[in-house]
C-alpha cells in the first residue's frame, strides 16, 4: 500500500485522479450527509443504519446497492492504515463541505497521527463563477494538489466541532459560529449559511431553494420537468445538489404547479412566492431532518437571517 491516501468527493474525480497518475491509493466517500438525519459517530453501527433508512426511503437505494457502493469503500478506508498522509478533496458547495466535515471528524477518531491535508476548489479566478473539479484541466488539478492545505490539529478540531453541531438538535448554535476565519477552510462558512436558509422562512413556509425553484420556473418558463431540473442544476447557489435531489424537492413541491409541460404554478404556488400566504403547514414533515435538527421545528427569519426555534 502506498504511504498517501486521497479521499475524493466522487467517482468522476476519482476517475480523472487515476488517469493523471497521481500517486498514492484513492477512495471514493459515496454519501450526502447534507440530507437526512446524521449521528456524530461517524463510521458507527447506528451511524450506517440511520443513513440507509434515509436513502432507502427518500431515494429507494437498496442495501446491495449500499453496501456495495457505501460501505465497501468506507471498509476499504478502514483498512487504510498505514498511511503516513491523507489528502482530502472537496469542492466548495454544501454537499461536499458537510461531506468533508464528517470525513475529518472520522479521521481525528481514527487516525491521530496521519497528516491530513485539503484540496478545495471553488473560485478560481477573478469572475464569480465557482468552479467544480470537473471543470478544471488536469494540469490544473495537479496544480491544486501540489499547492494543497496541511489541516493543523486546531483545524481538525474545529472541523469536528462544527460537525458536532450540525449533529446536533439545534441550528442556532451553528448560526452562532464566528470564527470560520481563524481556520483553513475557505469555503466553510457560505456552506454554513447555505445550510441554515434550508430551514423554512417565516415569510411563507418555504426554504431559500424550495422558492428560487418556484422564482425560475416562472422567470425561466421551462418547457418541461426535465429542464426545470437542468436549469436549477446550472442556478442553485452554493448547495452543489445532483439531479436526483433537485427532482425530490420538485417533488415535494408537484401541488403548486398547474403542468410540468409546460411548466406552470397553479394561482395559490404564485401566491405562496408572493408571500400572500404560507405553504408551511401543507409541506411540514414531522420526519424530514437537516444533519441532527428537525427541519420543521425551526423558522428562517429572511430580514434578520436568524433562525427562530417554533
Amino acid at each position: 500500500m502506498s504511504s498517501l491516501l486521497h479521499i475524493t468527493n466522487g467517482d468522476s474525480l476519482t476517475d480523472r485522479l487515476r488517469s493523471i497518475d497521481l500517486k498514492g491509493d484513492i477512495i471514493t466517500w459515496r454519501e450526502m450527509l447534507c440530507e437526512g438525519k446524521t449521528l456524530t459517530n461517524v463510521g458507527s453501527e447506528t451511524f450506517w443504519k440511520t443513513r440507509f433508512e434515509f436513502l432507502n426511503k427518500n431515494y429507494k437505494v437498496s442495501k446491495s446497492w449500499f453496501i456495495e457502493k457505501t460501505l465497501k469503500e468506507y471498509r476499504s478506508l478502514c483498512n487504510h492504515k498505514q498511511q503516513d498522509e491523507i489528502v482530502l478533496w472537496f469542492e466548495y458547495d454544501l454537499f461536499c463541505q458537510i461531506n468533508m466535515l464528517a470525513v475529518i471528524s472520522w479521521l481525528k477518531t481514527h487516525r491521530k497521527y496521519a497528516k491530513i491535508s485539503l484540496v478545495s476548489c471553488g473560485k478560481e479566478d477573478n469572475t464569480d463563477k465557482m468552479y467544480n473539479f470537473g471543470e478544471l484541466k488536469d494540469d490544473y488539478l495537479v496544480h491544486l494538489y501540489e499547492q494543497r492545505t496541511e489541516l493543523k490539529q486546531d483545524d481538525i478540531e474545529y472541523a469536528d466541532y462544527v460537525w458536532q453541531l450540525y449533529c446536533s438538535d439545534n441550528p442556532i448554535r451553528l448560526e452562532n459560529l464566528t470564527d470560520f476565519d481563524n481556520y483553513r477552510f475557505d469555503y466553510l462558512s457560505g456552506a454554513i449559511t447555505a445550510h441554515l436558509k434550508r430551514f423554512p422562512t417565516i415569510r411563507n413556509g418555504l426554504n431559500d431553494l424550495e422558492n428560487h425553484i418556484l422564482q425560475l420556473s416562472v422567470d425561466q418558463k421551462p418547457k418541461s420537468k426535465k429542464e426545470l431540473v437542468t436549469t436549477v442544476l446550472s442556478d442553485q447557489g452554493l448547495y452543489g445538489f445532483g439531479d436526483t435531489q433537485i427532482d425530490r424537492i420538485i417533488t415535494t413541491l408537484k401541488p403548486l404547479y398547474h403542468t410540468f409541460n409546460p411548466v406552470r404554478l397553479t394561482k395559490k404556488g404564485k401566491e405562496i412566492l408572493e408571500a400572500q400566504t404560507s405553504y408551511y403547514a401543507c409541506i411540514q414533515d414531522n420526519d424530514a431532518y437537516l444533519g441532527g435538527a428537525l427541519k420543521y421545528n425551526y423558522l428562517y427569519n429572511t430580514e434578520s437571517n436568524r433562525i427562530l426555534k417554533l
